[in-house]
């Protein structure tokens, strides 16, 4: 994903009005009396989420959906980091004392806490990033699906293993699993709910303490979540949030944490990695990606189309998961575009606190540069704009069409670079290994889509395709959604995994007991060296014929 940004200061827009040729995305109509910024993010509000947060000074967050300021939050100094990662290694210790399975019960109680209580994370969410609150709730449905899966699993995760000594019966291995301790982690703007809490959980149920900064323009929604989290039983000094610019805050919480736990962009993350490196501590980085979606020419062409929509504009685009590239079938290339274009261009867009919205905004004026130069610059190399093309500053200051690029060519910067908003370009392929090719030729490998109405082809292709997560007959959630499976990148779309066994064993230290009983493992019982060394030889030969592993 592209780099962290930190402040929107874009003018209020005007709302509601479609442009005035008529044409392009409809709006979606705002219901009565919709809840406004004023209404959710009260003083009383900001109070509350900023209770034990310490800062030296203060900065302001900022919607996009209209550029006016919601709160003023307490902005921290590299010796506020130091002070946070003080309380938090003194908590910790205490909490990794606290058996697993009353840690693990935590998160089960937030999870019910977050499906009774959702409308106030839906509306910060909305605020904090402008996305459609369909797409909000995604942030929703992931962070429920965490706090289950290892509020479920952590305690058979974590629990101590048995494994076969050097000589079995005589030498009993046991592996254990240790907190690291404190665990830095800097968490996006993009996803500020999945991102920031999701990632977390699974290193609380391991028993360490994080010291996290968020995105400033989306601290408020990682601050809900852990006066949440609070409520459902975490030691309150356990999670830390500092605040504060990037580049003074973010390598504070690096160069202090026992494990360093990044979200963001590839250039970012190889910074995150080599100061890790340096102190010899691990890290895990989600980084960039510019995804393909592959419709092969027996595809169901509806849904497949209505799979692409979903893959490359919810949360307009600005998902490091999301499809970039779109290579089909030339054989259907024509009916698949008819398809895909026509309910491309019926997306309503919207930015109310409510349901109707098809998509939202961008998130920062950053953003809306980035993608106004992709599209520019296409397009006065040769490529045809198939449907948007343009931002809507009649919605608001930061609304773009979702876009649909034909004839992009590798000279444009649409081709190869992250655009990380809603647009994406068309190519057409006439063989498998082509598509595979193609989808295969950038440094990054984060998620791939395969779309065919035969499911083994679908997934042998699948398998060739060098990324984390392929979906098939989806775009991302399918992948993502699935808990009990890795989710990470390969190239320069990152190091670690998320979810699974792996997302929270990273968080652990391992550590091997080897008790040997009876005899030692060195010559004994009269016999000398070369007597034991025949000896061991002749037993070596027996366990490989006893199959022993």
């Amino acid at each position: 994903m592209t780099d962290s940004q930190d402040s929107t200061t874009a003018p209020a827009g005007a709302t509601g009005t479609a442009p005035a040729d008529g044409s392009g995305n409809p709006v979606a109509a705002a219901p009565s009396g919709a809840r406004t910024a004023a209404d959710v993010v009260t003083p009383a509000l900001v109070a509350e989420l900023t209770r034990g947060v310490r800062g030296s000074g203060t900065t302001a967050c900022h919607t996009p959906l209209t550029g006016e300021k919601l709160a003023d939050l307490p902005e921290s100094t590299p010796e506020d980091v130091a002070a946070a990662f003080d309380r938090a290694r003194e908590a910790q210790r205490a909490w990794a004392a606290v058996p697993v399975r009353r840690r693990a019960a935590v998160l089960l109680r937030f999870h019910d806490l977050v499906l009774s209580r959702q409308t106030e994370v839906l509306d910060l969410i909305q605020l904090e990033t402008g996305k459609a609150r369909l797409h909000a709730h995604e942030e929703v449905q992931s962070v429920a699906v965490a706090a289950r899966h290892y509020g479920r699993k952590a305690p058979s995760y974590l629990r101590p293993k048995r494994h076969t000594g050097a000589i079995p019966t005589l030498t009993k291995v046991t592996e254990l699993r240790h907190p690291r301790g404190v665990v830095g982690q800097i968490a996006p703007w993009n996803y500020p709910f999945e991102l920031s809490v999701g990632d977390a959980l699974p290193a609380f149920a391991a028993g360490n303490a994080v010291v996290m900064k968020p995105d400033t323009e989306t601290a408020l929604t990682a601050l809900w979540a852990r006066r949440l989290l609070i409520e459902a039983g975490l030691p309150e000094d356990v999670w830390q949030i500092v605040i504060g610019d990037g580049p003074v805050v973010g390598p504070e919480v690096t160069d202090r944490g026992d494990y360093v736990s990044f979200t963001g962009s590839t250039r970012t993350g190889r910074e995150v990695a080599q100061r890790a490196a340096a102190r010899l501590v691990g890290c895990s980085l989600e980084l960039g990606g510019k995804n393909a979606m592959l419709v092969l020419e027996d595809a169901d062409l509806d849904k497949a189309a209505a799979g692409a929509v979903r893959g490359a504009f919810s949360s307009a685009g600005q998902l490091c998961i999301s499809i970039e590239r779109l290579y089909v079938h030339e054989t259907v290339a024509d009916a698949f575009l008819e398809r895909f274009v026509a309910r491309t261009r019926a997306m309503r867009l919207g930015g109310s606190l409510a349901y109707g919205a098809d998509m939202g905004s961008l998130v920062s004026q950053r953003q809306m540069e980035t993608v106004t130069r992709h599209v520019e610059e296409a397009v006065s190399k040769g490529a045809k704009v198939l449907t948007g093309g343009r931002a809507r500053p009649d919605i608001g200051p930061l609304f773009y069409e979702p876009t649909v690029l034909d004839g992009v060519e590798s000279p444009m910067a649409v081709c190869g670079e992250e655009t990380f908003g809603p647009v994406v370009s068309v190519y057409r392929f006439s063989e498998e290994d082509e598509a595979v090719e193609l989808a295969n030729a950038t440094p990054y490998g984060l998620n791939a889509s395969v779309w065919s109405t035969n499911g083994s082809r679908a997934r042998a292709l699948a398998a060739r395709i060098r990324t984390g997560t392929v979906n098939v007959n989806e775009g991302y959630a399918s992948a993502y959604g699935s808990a009990q499976a890795p989710m990470g990148g390969m190239g320069d779309s990152g190091l670690g995994r998320r979810h699974g066994s792996e997302g929270i064993l990273k968080y652990t230290e391992p550590q091997t007991v080897a008790h040997q009983r009876v005899l030692p493992m060195a010559p004994s019982l009269g016999m000398d060296d070369a007597s034991y060394a025949a000896f061991m030889s002749r037993s070596l030969k027996a366990l490989k014929v006893l199959r022993f592993r």
